[in-house]
């Protein structure tokens, strides 16, 4: 079986390379944006987005997960799903400021954003900065690495350990709803 990286430097000449990262992909993508937005129109909507946007830069797609490219497809998804709830505040906004109906159209829920600053607050500086360098920023973790001073193995570590704290803090969040 051939990694997501050949793939998708294949897919530079065939684009039924792409496809087959589409094929292994989609459905956990589209899991991703229906479980945040709860509304299975605007998941179809963003998942083909999250798609058309890696299949645009495919080119400039680096292999950073022993050949995995999930990391660089749920970054693009995330990054999506930010800009659509950022979009519609902004909406809301210029409709209340001109006094028109909101629109009563689909948007992401935002709910799963709740308690994220609060869990980040949580953890030592360093893991902050190294989750918001590499999530935030989307830098290669050797770049975090450089702005941190430190090892991009340290960084990853950073960032690993940041991340499973933040999902533990959620968690038990959740578990107490």
């Amino acid at each position: 079986m051939k990694s997501d990286a050949l793939l998708l430097r294949e897919s530079q000449r065939d684009a039924g390379a792409f496809r087959e990262v589409y094929d292994r992909y989609a459905g956990r993508i589209h899991a991703f944006h229906l479980n945040r937005t709860r509304d299975p129109e605007a998941a179809l909507d963003l998942t083909a987005e999250t798609f058309a946007q890696a299949w645009a830069a495919r080119a400039r797609f680096r292999d950073e997960a022993g050949g995995s490219a999930g990391p660089w497809l749920f970054a693009i998804a995330r990054h999506l799903l930010l800009a659509s709830v950022r979009a519609r505040q902004r909406e809301r906004s210029a409709c209340d400021l001109l006094g028109l109906p909101t629109s009563s159209a689909s948007e992401p829920d935002e709910s799963w954003l709740e308690g994220i600053d609060d869990a980040i607050a949580e953890l030592p500086p360093g893991q902050q900065e190294a989750i918001r360098l590499r999530v935030v920023d989307d830098l290669a973790y050797i770049a975090v690495g450089r702005s941190l001073g430190i090892r991009e193995r340290e960084a990853r570590v950073r960032v690993h350990r940041g991340l499973t704290a933040i999902r533990h803090h959620l968690r038990s969040k959740e578990a107490t709803r």
